[in-house]
């Protein structure tokens, strides 16, 4: 037991060791730091990594060694289960009453019903399904033919775990967080643009003519559009089963979330769709190319940067995509993100990092989330129950849930997708 313990506490001081290196070199994995050659007693970048190359393997052979002393253990447990069984056995042998019969003697205390189950025959139709009669002289017993199984005898009780519901798996809410929300009354958003802003400042001689500069504001809308969902259900399934109502809403209220959490990125615009970022016309864009994929990432940020004046706060990336960016490594085989012991910084160049499988693989989305889009409730999710058609002769009620959304993109420039990742 011992040993285990001792394999463990090795392998997982090796394996802080190397994160307080990772953790010491930065995002930029930047492995010249004092800090980093402290921790490696290296006297430069180069020698540090190639400590950090040596510790991974130590690290693979100690993982080796603790997993090997856990199979031992278990074999160890084992051996000794088996031991303890058999000399429980022999102990019950001894407490015996005599025997009708020239048989071994049984157990005493065991009932007739117990003798049979813990017989020979009984024991092997078990096993192999194939015996339907045998002979017990011992108590009388000749040509038992009629099995008492489950399928013909007491079938056991079984009850389901309360409540416990097991949920399908379906796409999370993925970009919602990062978009700000606001409230409206009206049934459209409608705002200014600055479509023209020309600055003619510029320097005069005495008595000379002012420059002149030209700004031209444009009237701009979105839509309050709809996003709903139902589903029937019988006054029976509402009254016999506690919880159920509040099962149905909880997962209606979730799809339109879902739902809204897709369109804010995928709208095509097309009434009563909302017009996603995606789809917004002006936004611009960054080829891969051939340039390594956080090249490509980088490159986009400049552009929402010099082009669209603002500041991205987001890459909004597919699973799969981020993936391909999370295992990059150096020619040594070091992982640039981070150890696989660890999570991992979930940013690149500085830019918090979300993943959505609602976007299309192969294309990313940076952008300045927080100052230049905006979703208006006109009407939270609101969930009620009713009647349709001949439901109410039927027994039957509607639970629907709805909400009412405007979505705006007030600077298209301030976003950039990424193609060819």
């Amino acid at each position: 037991m011992h040993k285990v313990r001792e394999a463990q506490e090795k392998l997982l001081a090796t394996q802080r060791r190397i994160a307080e290196v990772f953790e010491a070199a930065g995002e930029a994995l930047d492995f010249g730091k004092p800090r980093v050659l402290e921790l490696t007693g290296a006297t430069d970048a180069e020698g540090a990594v190639a400590k950090l190359r040596e510790w991974n393997r130590q690290a693979e052979d100690e993982a080796k060694e603790y997993e090997r002393y856990r199979e031992l253990k278990a074999i160890e447990d084992q051996a000794r289960q088996i031991l303890e069984e058999a000399e429980r056995e022999r102990k019950a042998a001894r407490r015996t009453l005599p025997w009708p019969g020239p048989e071994t003697p049984e157990p005493a205390g065991l009932t007739l019903g117990e003798i049979i189950v813990k017989s020979k025959p009984f024991s092997d139709w078990r096993t192999g399904r194939t015996p339907t009669s045998w002979t017990d002289e011992r108590f009388g017993l000749r040509e038992l033919k009629a099995n008492f199984i489950t399928t013909a005898g007491w079938p056991p009780e079984t009850t389901r775990i309360p409540g416990l519901v097991i949920e399908a798996a379906t796409r999370p809410i993925q970009v919602l967080d990062i978009i700000p929300t606001g409230t409206t009354q009206q049934a459209a958003i409608v705002y200014m643009e600055e479509t023209t802003r020309t600055h003619g400042a510029a320097e005069r001689a005495e008595a000379a003519a002012y420059a002149e500069s030209a700004f031209q504001l444009t009237e701009k809308s979105s839509t309050v559009r709809s996003i709903g969902d139902s589903i029937p259900v019988s006054d029976e399934q509402l009254e016999d089963v506690e919880g159920v109502q509040s099962y149905l809403t909880q997962r209606l209220t979730f799809g339109i979330r879902q739902r809204l959490d897709n369109q804010v990125l995928n709208g095509n615009g097309v009434a009563p769709n909302l017009l996603g970022i995606l789809n917004v016309t002006g936004i611009q864009t960054q080829a891969k190319g051939t340039d390594p994929v956080p090249d490509a990432v980088y490159k986009a940020l400049t552009k929402v940067r010099v082009t669209g004046r603002a500041f991205p706060d987001a890459f909004v990336v597919h699973p799969n995509d981020w993936q391909e960016i999370r295992l990059l490594r150096t020619a040594d085989g070091i992982y640039i993100w981070g150890s696989p012991s660890e999570p991992g910084p979930e940013r690149i160049w500085g830019v918090r990092v979300v993943q959505a499988d609602s976007l299309t693989e192969g294309t990313g989305l940076v952008g300045d989330f927080r100052n230049f889009c905006q979703l208006f409730e006109r009407r939270g999710i609101e969930v009620e129950v009713g009647f349709t058609g001949t439901q109410f002769t039927s027994g039957m009620r509607t639970i629907r849930a709805g909400l009412r959304v405007a979505f705006v993109v007030y600077r298209p420039a301030a976003f950039c997708t990424v193609t060819g990742i």
